[in-house]
């Protein structure tokens, strides 16, 4: 269900990516309050992307869920962009999160919609 995404332009290494993956896999269950089994993660590193007209580190994350709350949009931008800076030294103004709730029938897994 959860389907969390991070492209940066910062090199890191797979060790680094793998724990990443891991911390924003665990904090999306949590705090969506979803089984960890359904959500997935990807980070893509080492893009080609510029901020505020600079190519200092960035990243544009991307959060789709089914009932995900306006209310959340707050907690998750704040925990999302502090594991990013605790653990890949970002500074959080160079972060952008979208977040999307979607409509069950509009999402599909193993052959079905939810």
């Amino acid at each position: 269900m959860p389907v969390l995404k991070i492209q940066t332009n910062l090199a890191i290494s797979e060790q680094e990516q793998n724990d990443v993956l891991k911390a924003v896999s665990r904090l999306a269950a949590k705090e969506l309050g979803k089984p960890e089994r359904y959500v997935m993660v990807s980070i893509e590193a080492a893009a080609t992307m510029l901020f505020g007209g600079t190519d200092d580190p960035c990243a544009f994350v991307e959060l789709f869920s089914l009932g995900l709350l306006a209310d959340q949009a707050s907690r998750l931008s704040a925990m999302i962009c502090g594991l990013l800076k605790e653990s890949l030294k970002f500074d959080p103004r160079r972060v952008y999160i979208r977040m999307s709730d979607h409509p069950a029938n509009l999402w599909g897994w193993n052959g079905e919609t939810f």
